[in-house]
């Protein structure tokens, strides 16, 4: 089950990965190119974990069981508009 406290677990396990990726690419144990691609990954999974995170927090201001809320698809969570 899926709770905010494991959410943002994996939000700080993510940008801790992202942290850990740019030193390796800053000491060259990892070429740019790499770097991207994971980057790219992390950055979609990371705008996933945020959306269920706020859609949890909008079904308790709604009254609403936090559990219904569902990871949405990537490229429906990064088409987004600020």
């Amino acid at each position: 089950m899926t709770t905010d406290s494991t959410l943002r677990e994996r939000i700080s396990a993510l940008v801790d990965t992202e942290h850990d990726l740019r030193a390796k690419v800053q000491s060259g144990a990892v070429s740019a190119t790499a770097e991207r691609e994971e980057l790219a990954s992390i950055e979609r999974e990371l705008d996933q974990c945020w959306d269920l995170l706020r859609q949890r927090q909008a079904a308790r201001d709604a009254g609403i069981n936090p559990a219904t809320a569902r990871v949405r698809p990537a490229d429906v969570v990064e088409g987004y508009l600020g």
